[in-house]
């Protein structure tokens, strides 16, 4: 049995082991089988499957931790990084399979109860009549104590803590319904409604698993920021190494970050000298030299040379916590929004009871005739019964997340459409979501971009490998005895002469003889649509502010290429969320579009939020709504179809006020039965979802 050629692997043993990594870069089939394939061909790995939906991968395999899986990736061309699996959040939809099935049971009764409902309307009398009618009975009440549930529970809930909520009623005309229909059954009573209650509860149900299906892809930023964190580190005791569980870990010890590793805790360096990627954490598109006293933060990457730390902060203590301790408080401020379902549903609860309960009054008092009373009543909750009002929101949502999601935006949120509606300002990260990541050097000459791509070749620090992709179409310069100094650059002979590559006072410098210093600091490109998203803005009367945690020459470049005034850099995530909310305390509602973790907190602490789908899982998370494509330009669109929305979502509440209006005064006087009820409810339902659908077309 030959020996496993990865290092970093355990001889395939009891030491099998599953572990979670997040892929942002993979879009599509060829990427799922890429991934797949270069992970598949380490000897160390037993499965691997990917799962696109949540840009994860799930290895199993024998190996020591993730970093040989992160290395071969990388070679692949895909960045990854380890999630902790206990931090991720379940994926079963248990209550929208449960909807599902409350549906399936309540159609099925529906349509036969209907059946029988239109033999009786044909003529059925007398023992045919009342057979059909105990057979709706049969059929109806198990569905009903099935189907209902949600209703029944939530509106016990609510009355137990006496207070009432929109299900209180709904609960009431389904139980009226029912109870009178077996009553009427019973005593072999010409008229049952049990279709009624049964349609009743079927038209409630689809508007609630809408309403479910719009809220189910939010997923907690603050459980995506922890489950970033490192589950192991590697400790160092009198010089002998080993893998320990990072919970374990105290401040004070001493543990080393391989090159390529992301850091577990906050600590000090005491030893090594490295390129650390802060990118994930500040935004800083340029790497940041650490070497012995610099302190460094969970989260961040270590590029090009292994590094010895002290433990400074472990657990809760560490920098990643509480950046997730930040967007947990944003996200509960953000989840007190009130949507206008729930507005409405406010005031909706209580004149439902009193008009039923009128009725009810109004007729025994006028003729003593229980019976008579009862049928009103139940007449008026059945026809004030909220489906409309349910549909008018969650069925223009469906509508619109449709259309937006073909034109590549994909909303997660279920208010996420009403506050996009409502957005008067727009605040811009800058690297990663108004740039593409990639570079471009088109200032330099031939013979310098000749020679800039010979050395930046022989280097796989981030620059370098920036600046070879933006000269991938020169003919690199022929030069000999290239060595590389961890911080300090690469240097060679060129035509005998020296030539460097390397860190300068103004950025990244190529030093040449005979000529001054030339920069070669990689311009970033911008994302196609970013300067019409500025300008629709504008045009619109809409601020806009860049706001990023890069320094300060990078980010004036690119808000002078969209024509930018406000713009902030070296923004911390802490600065990043203040603003947010300062900007919210005056009343402002920002869309905030960001794709880091220095975003999350203010992802989660805006109006509203997006986030590209190349974005960090703990970004995406954070944000209502995820950018499919790399055109910005849908932002704008996206703004105008939501108010176009909102506008149906207002249309809707007004057609269920007017059949209100004209359905109520029938009912109340006597004039409609359940069965008109239910009738007139459905209409009205019918509509909304109709008046919905006219969101289609051209945004």
């Amino acid at each position: 049995m030959t020996a496993l050629a990865d290092p970093h692997a355990l001889p395939a043993s009891d030491q099998t082991q599953t572990v979670i990594l997040s892929v942002p870069d993979m879009r599509c089939a060829g990427c799922i089988a890429g991934v797949e394939r270069a992970l598949n061909a380490m000897p160390s790995v037993a499965f691997a499957r990917v799962n696109l939906g949540d840009k994860q991968v799930r290895v199993t395999g024998a190996f020591a931790d993730a970093l040989p899986l992160i290395e071969a990736l990388d070679k692949a061309g895909y960045a990854a990084a380890e999630l902790d699996e206990a931090a991720l959040a379940p994926k079963v939809d248990v209550e929208g399979r449960a909807l599902l099935m409350r549906i399936g049971v309540a159609g099925f009764a529906m349509m036969n109860v209907m059946i029988l409902s239109v033999a009786i309307w044909s003529g059925a009398t007398e023992v045919t009549r009342d057979l059909f009618h105990w057979i709706s009975a049969g059929i109806a009440l198990p569905a009903l104590a099935y189907s209902a549930r949600p209703f029944f529970a939530s509106a016990a809930k609510a009355l137990s803590a006496r207070r009432v909520n929109m299900d209180v009623p709904i609960s009431l005309a389904i139980l009226l319904a029912a109870g009178m229909s077996l009553h009427e059954t019973w005593i072999g009573g010409e008229d049952a409604w049990f279709d009624a209650a049964v349609s009743l509860t079927l038209f409630l149900l689809i508007g609630r698993y809408l309403d479910h299906r719009t809220r189910r892809s939010a997923r907690s930023a603050a459980a995506a920021l922890t489950a970033l964190e490192v589950p192991r580190a590697t400790l160092v005791v009198d010089g002998a190494l080993s893998t320990v569980p990072t919970a374990e870990l105290v401040v004070g010890d001493i543990i080393q970050v391989a090159a390529g590793g992301r850091l577990p805790v906050d600590g000090d360096v005491i030893e090594g000298r490295a390129n650390l990627d802060r990118s994930m954490l500040t935004g800083e598109s340029l790497p940041v030299l650490a070497s012995a006293g610099a302190s460094v933060a969970a989260g961040e990457t270590v590029i090009d040379a292994p590094l010895t730390l002290r433990v400074t902060a472990v657990g809760e203590d560490t920098s990643l916590r509480r950046m997730a301790r930040a967007v947990a408080v944003a996200e509960g401020a953000r989840g007190r929004y009130v949507a206008l379902a729930d507005q409405a549903a406010r005031i909706y609860a209580p004149l439902v009871h009193g008009l039923a309960a009128a009725g009810f009054l109004g007729w025994f008092l006028a003729t003593g005739d229980v019976h008579k009373s009862l049928l009103v009543a139940v007449a008026t909750l059945i026809i004030t019964c909220p489906c409309a009002l349910g549909l008018a929101v969650p069925a223009v949502s469906v509508a619109a997340s449709g259309k937006l999601f073909g034109m590549g935006l994909l909303l997660k949120s279920s208010t996420a459409l009403e506050r996009l509606a409502q957005v008067d300002a727009i605040v811009l990260d800058k690297t990663g979501t108004l740039t593409t990541g990639q570079a471009k050097l088109d200032h330099l000459d031939p013979q310098a971009a000749q020679v800039a791509l010979a050395l930046a070749r022989a280097s796989d620090h981030p620059v370098s490998r920036a600046i070879a992709a933006a000269l991938s179409t020169v003919a690199a310069a022929d030069i000999t005895d290239i060595q590389e100094v961890s911080g300090e650059g690469v240097t060679g002979l060129w035509q005998g002469a020296p030539v460097r590559l390397g860190r300068g006072p103004n950025g990244t410098e190529l030093t040449m003889p005979g000529r001054d210093p030339i920069n070669v600091t990689p311009e970033e490109v911008l994302r196609p649509g970013a300067i019409e998203l500025v300008r629709a803005a504008q045009q619109a009367g809409m601020p806009v502010t860049l706001l990023s945690g890069d320094r300060t020459a990078p980010v004036r470049k690119v808000a002078e290429a969209l024509n930018l005034p406000d713009w902030q850099a070296e923004a911390s995530p802490a600065d990043k969320l203040q603003i947010l909310r300062d900007r919210a305390a005056t009343g402002q509602r920002v869309l905030m579009v960001g794709d880091g973790l220095n975003d999350a907190g203010a992802l989660s602490a805006a109006h509203v939020s997006m986030a590209p789908a190349t974005a960090l899982d703990a970004a995406r998370a954070a944000s209502d709504a995820v950018l499919l494509g790399g055109d910005l330009s849908i932002v704008p669109k996206t703004l105008r179809i939501t108010r176009l929305a909102r506008s149906r979502m207002l249309q809707n509440f007004g057609l269920a006020a007017t059949y209100n209006a004209v359905s109520i005064p029938l009912a109340l006087a006597g004039l409609a039965s359940p069965l008109m009820a239910a009738a007139a409810m459905s209409t009205s339902s019918i509509l909304v979802v109709l008046n919905a659908l006219r969101l289609g077309g051209r945004p």
